[in-house]
């Protein structure tokens, strides 16, 4: 897999409005009505995430959870992630 140059990530992010990228990842924190509900998120997240063999950084704050995603191997963001956070952002949907 090839790291995305910064325009490309730029055009990936612009069809994820709420992902922002840091240094080699992208990030997004999601907000739930209840630690229950931010568990079920990371539940289906994990399911998702198992299937692509491609795992994002998970933080969890009672009703918060934060997805930090960049591939490790290459050193920075590839096609992967910005194609799991728009699975992800369907999940919350």
């Amino acid at each position: 897999m090839t790291k995305l140059t910064q325009a490309q990530i730029e055009t990936a992010l612009a069809g994820l409005p709420d992902w922002k990228q840091t240094g080699h990842t992208i990030r997004r924190t999601y907000t739930f009505e209840d630690f229950n509900g931010a568990l079920k998120f990371v539940n289906a997240v994990g399911k998702l995430a198992e299937k692509a063999g491609h795992h994002p950084d998970i933080d969890i704050r009672w009703n918060k959870v934060t997805l930090s995603l960049t591939t490790h191997s290459e050193g920075g963001l590839t096609a992967n992630d910005p194609k799991l956070a728009a699975e992800c952002d369907r999940v919350k949907m």
